[in-house]
């Protein structure tokens, strides 16, 4: 059985939901993991959705926030040059082409530099309206992110339909007022409205108002 939801505007996350950079992600933060002497596996626990220094600041709570803000520079820079097995999650090429003439925004935790990076390396093309990690004072799970990209759009939170895949992203979307469906077999696990494994079922359909899901 299918279902169809309607959406004024579709705002998508990146990294889990759009791009599978985990091999990268993966790399990156278990060094920082183990030069800070902490498990790599319970610091992936934690940086899913979330800006670089949110995670540093909860994984080091007392470590101070400049120095926080400083390494993640470092992170990002690493991160953004390294794209190898940065590959595209299956469907959102056909997604993203679906919904061209509908509202619709990318909202990331990563910096424009970064997202750009990482869709250009899945053979992604960033949506015009992009929300990052400079157009926000707070990481997701606060709805800032979510709650500015309606704005820009100039569609109420409740008339916005988010896709994401972590526990931040689906908690932000919630927060903001908004449906989200959930991409990813951990999607289940954090309250999304509806789940896909991925987005090859998602069909999109658009009108004048807005645009049609259908979920499988």
């Amino acid at each position: 059985m299918t279902t169809t939801i309607h959406a004024a505007a579709v705002l998508l996350d990146m990294d889990g939901t759009l791009v599978d950079s985990s091999a990268v992600v993966e790399r990156v933060w278990s060094d920082w993991a183990v030069e800070h002497a902490l498990d790599p596996a319970a610091v992936m626990q934690v940086i899913h959705g979330r800006q670089g220094h949110a995670s540093m600041a909860i994984l080091l709570p007392d470590r101070p926030a400049d120095q926080n803000l400083a390494e993640n520079e470092t992170m990002l820079a690493r991160e953004t040059s390294e794209t190898d097995g940065v590959v595209a999650i299956t469907g959102a090429g056909t997604l993203l082409h679906a919904l061209a003439d509908a509202p619709h925004a990318l909202v990331t935790s990563a910096t424009l530099a970064l997202a750009t990076a990482r869709m250009s390396a899945a053979g992604l093309t960033v949506p015009a309206v992009a929300i990052t990690a400079e157009d926000v004072t707070a990481s997701k799970p606060d709805p800032e992110g979510f709650l500015a990209a309606a704005e820009v759009l100039g569609v109420a939170a409740a008339d916005c339909v988010v896709f994401e895949d972590s526990e931040a992203g689906i908690t932000a979307g919630h927060r903001a007022g908004m449906r989200v469906v959930g991409v990813g077999p951990l999607a289940a696990l954090h309250d999304a409205d509806h789940v896909v494994a991925d987005l090859s079922a998602v069909l999109i359909t658009t009108s004048a108002d807005g645009a049609t899901i259908t979920l499988p």
